[in-house]
């Protein structure tokens, strides 16, 4: 009888004779017919109108909300990001386009091109003038094996497998930090069989970015100089319950010269998550957590740091910081349905200790030392909590909503020093905390 790793071994083989029969039907495939495409145009017009009672760190002129600003005195002792402040726009209006029903021999081809409109913040002009940009665009190739048996490989840019699976909630972010959520080009495999999917792959990030440690910000830099992310995970599905499961592993190189000569060593990082999902009748429950390391480019409020230098070999080891996010979620009803969402997420330190000493790049030790952290939020918060009731009134294609977000986040003080793993000492830090009122109207067509 094979033991454990005999079992593992019996889908991998079975993986590498589906490959290989793929390569033979694409074979086959030139000399069938095709079927022409069907094509179906969809979209929708949304507004937000939005009030906060502090200022918030965001983008897209803060309707993607990541966290509430901290306290900023001024020489009365007045905390200048308290007030109220309000927004009314009608960006994320979006246009897709749905392709289906090609066929080439045994090979049947579906996808989607979908694009919204999007800006930055700022108060130049040409930061406040909705932009077209593309959210997917990506094409599946799918291949019947058996009757319940197939291969799909995705192609282009697509959904992170991670990030797939959102929160039931109104407001832009749609959960995030507490929850990872990222597009990116990528070549995906799925291979489903009855009720199970193995799932595997590479990504390219492109939007969503990890911290550069040159630039103390966030850029493509270090990705486009290490290896494309690798991920693989395992779902189920059957009848009102759902699962999924699985890791990513990334290699980025933040620093490429130093000392005007070229720099080495890689950042290696896992992140890794569950989701779990229930559904009956008019009723949803969902929940997901992940422990992520480095996951700044999942929307996650993380980093890294340095925890060696060698100058002989001009030679950086980094070490990433790692974060638990979370969040549990429900929704009931049609007509009038009433959902939300709790998220939660908490830096957990890095996995060495920081370098001592001097910062080796371009930071003081009072802005961090030897530490990058997502540039999307304050880079002081160490933990948070959020919780999202939300009323939505549906009428046909038409509908309007009401949302109520609650932040709270846990700040290092102005004052107080990173420990030895980048975290902030008990008695050291503050809390801030945001009330949101969101209220959404959207027409889909």
């Amino acid at each position: 009888m094979p033991g454990p790793a005999g079992h593992l071994l019996i889908p991998m083989k079975r993986f590498v004779i589906l490959l290989s029969s793929l390569l033979l039907m694409g074979g086959n495939a030139f000399a069938q017919e095709e079927t022409p495409a069907k094509y179906k145009l969809y979209g929708f017009v949304r507004n937000y109108m939005v009030m906060d009672t502090r200022a918030v760190k965001g983008g897209t002129h803060d309707l993607y909300y990541y966290m509430p600003e901290d306290i900023k005195l001024n020489a009365a002792g007045e905390d200048a990001n308290e007030g109220l402040n309000w927004k009314f726009v009608s960006l994320t209006t979006r246009l897709g386009l749905d392709f289906s029903g090609y066929q080439f021999g045994s090979m049947h081809v579906s996808g989607k091109v979908e694009a919204d409109f999007y800006s930055l913040n700022g108060s130049a002009a040409s930061n406040t003038i909705a932009q077209f940009r593309l959210r997917q665009a990506y094409m599946a190739l799918k291949w019947n094996l058996a009757e319940d048996e197939n291969l799909t490989l995705n192609l282009g840019q697509a959904w992170h497998p991670m990030g797939v699976d959102l929160p039931n909630c109104i407001n832009l972010e749609s959960g995030a930090p507490f929850g990872p959520f990222n597009r990116s080009p990528q070549a995906m495999l799925h291979w489903n069989v009855k009720d199970w999917t193995f799932t595997g792959g590479i990504l390219y990030l492109s939007q969503y970015l990890p911290m550069d440690a040159e630039a103390a910000g966030k850029s493509v830099s270090p990705f486009k100089y290490g290896f494309p992310e690798a991920y693989a995970g395992l779902g189920y599905k059957h009848g009102p319950v759902a699962f999924k499961t699985g890791f990513s592993l990334l290699n980025t190189k933040p620093v490429r010269t130093f000392n005007d000569a070229k720099a080495n060593g890689l950042m290696t990082s896992v992140t890794g998550f569950l989701y779990g999902q229930y559904t009956k009748g008019l009723f949803q429950l969902k929940a997901k957590t992940a422990l992520a390391q480095s996951g700044e480019h999942l929307n996650i409020l993380s980093g890294y740091g340095i925890s060696a230098y060698d100058a002989s070999s001009n030679t950086f080891t980094y070490t990433p910081m790692q974060d638990w996010t979370s969040f549990v979620s429900f929704q009931y009803g049609k007509k009038f349905q009433v959902m939300g969402m709790v998220g939660y997420m908490k830096q957990l330190g890095t996995t060495r200790d920081l370098m001592d000493g001097v910062a080796v790049l371009n930071k003081t030790a009072k802005e961090g030392g030897n530490l990058w952290i997502n540039t999307a939020a304050s880079a002081t918060i160490q933990q948070a909590f959020r919780v999202t009731p939300t009323l939505a009134w549906n009428l046909g294609k038409f509908t309007v909503a009401l949302e109520y977000d609650l932040t709270t986040a846990e700040f290092g003080d102005s004052d107080a020093a990173r420990g030895v793993r980048g975290l902030y000492e008990a008695g050291h830090t503050h809390w801030v905390t945001n009330h949101r009122v969101l209220c959404m109207t959207k027409f889909n067509f």
